[in-house]
């Protein structure tokens, strides 16, 4: 029941940061646009720079995401989610003092920094904390039970965001945000494989090791051997041809993501001349489909149908969404086929914890978002050209949806590499049990 009970103090703390985060979005592509392009519906300059800002976070996470996991299997989940929770709530306090174009130039610059060590963070050490204490057959429900909680606060802060001023958006961004970080600081128990306790602070020499072992060495920091270097994390990804396989449609996947995520909010502005309530409005049906998918569906189908064939099921809803918006001339289509899309993070993330052992989710969970993150990075440079180019007055063919052709493409080859996917005994049923909270 103890334990149940920091499961619910974990999901409060997910649903409060990601409602500050997400609640910012339809705003976001206006303020940019009037700070950059004032007046127009159509703007490189704009498109160029979310692009831009995109990789660079990306850049930066494929660093911190493995480190901050590594770091969260020897110090602690809490003790690593302080950091992040803390720094997401410097952008959105600056634009909520100004929205001139000076300001979101400061919070341009500050956003890319944070976001570094801020994005996916949050979520990556949730799913950690969740495979510390839940057992390996019921996780893909548990971490699909978070992924909804995740899409509640996306249709809650879109709802908002829905119905307030822009300059009142930004405000409840930064309250809530502190919110988040005292709330997780309270009431949020610590967490580590086997529930042991922290010997030490995160930044304490290792002298006590040395003098256990009689030896005479020279002090290091703690901190320099809990860095995972690329033979660490090519060791990790080469263990299980199933991580191995996983890793592969968290790439692809991301990568369509990302191209969809840096081109469609600049291509509905373009092509049917959306404001913040219409992206208010599509964000919502998003949010819904995906709450009651994650919610419902998820807990009802997760012990019936395998998790790699959900998967593929998400995958291919992506793919179908993609091609849909690639012909969308007139009007956009209704985003119901974004009930599958959402399958993939939770299939994913479970699958992955099922091939590693208990000491090291978080080292796992760092390593699928460090490989998300690379995607990231790519992602932009590829699809944030293509977008602006077709977007223009100087397109090769008069195809605006063409963006969206190419990202189905890629979703296309995650979903073939998801079939070959087989389900392998995980390694660590025996370990997990003792803290289990469903047992």
């Amino acid at each position: 029941m103890e334990k149940f009970r920091d499961l619910i103090h974990l999901l409060v703390t997910v649903f409060l940061s990601t409602f500050a985060t997400l609640i910012v979005i339809p705003a976001i592509t206006d303020v940019t646009m009037v700070a950059v392009c004032p007046g127009q519906d159509e703007c490189s300059l704009a498109i160029y720079l979310s692009g831009f800002q995109q990789a660079i976070i990306g850049l930066g996470t494929v660093v911190m995401m493995p480190l901050i996991g590594n770091l969260s299997d020897q110090y602690g989940r809490k003790a690593l989610l302080t950091l992040p929770m803390t720094l997401s709530i410097i952008p959105s306090a600056i634009l909520a003092y100004s929205r001139t174009t000076n300001f979101f130039y400061a919070y341009y610059v500050l956003r890319t920094l944070t976001a570094m060590i801020c994005e996916g963070s949050i979520n990556c050490l949730a799913f950690a904390y969740v495979a510390d204490n839940v057992l390996e057959r019921q996780r893909t429900s548990v971490f699909g039970i978070l992924s909804g909680i995740t899409a509640a606060a996306f249709v809650c802060g879109t709802l908002a965001a829905r119905f307030l001023s822009t300059a009142l958006i930004f405000q409840v961004s930064a309250v809530v945000a502190m919110l988040a970080a005292v709330y997780m600081r309270i009431f949020l128990q610590e967490s580590l494989p086997h529930g042991e306790n922290l010997a030490q602070p995160i930044l304490k020499s290792g002298q006590d090791d040395h003098s256990q072992d009689g030896g005479d060495l020279p002090m290091k920091p703690m901190v320099s051997k809990k860095i995972p270097s690329i033979q660490a994390i090519t060791s990790l990804l080469r263990s299980s041809v199933t991580f191995s396989q996983a890793a592969i449609v968290a790439f692809f996947n991301s990568l369509s993501y990302g191209g969809l995520q840096a081109s469609l909010m600049y291509y509905l502005k373009a092509r049917f001349h959306f404001s913040k309530n219409q992206y208010a409005d599509l964000m919502i049906l998003l949010g819904v489909s995906g709450m009651a998918s994650q919610l419902l569906f998820m807990p009802f189908l997760a012990p019936r149908v395998a998790e790699e064939k959900l998967l593929a099921i998400g995958l291919l809803g992506g793919i179908a969404n993609a091609l849909l918006y690639s012909v969308a001339w007139s009007r956009m289509p209704p985003p119901f086929l974004s009930v599958f899309e959402v399958f993939v993070s939770p299939c994913l993330r479970s699958i992955v914890s099922k091939q590693i052992g208990p000491n090291e989710q978080g080292k796992a969970q760092g390593c699928i978002s460090g490989i998300i993150s690379l995607a990231n990075i790519i992602s932009p440079l590829v699809y944030s050209p293509l977008s602006a180019l077709f977007l223009s007055e100087d397109a090769p063919f008069n195809f605006p949806g063409f963006i969206f052709l190419c990202i189905g493409f890629s979703t296309m080859i995650a979903f073939f590499q998801s079939i070959l996917i087989r389900a392998v005994p995980p390694i660590s049923s025996h370990k997990s049990s003792s803290s289990s909270i469903l047992a």
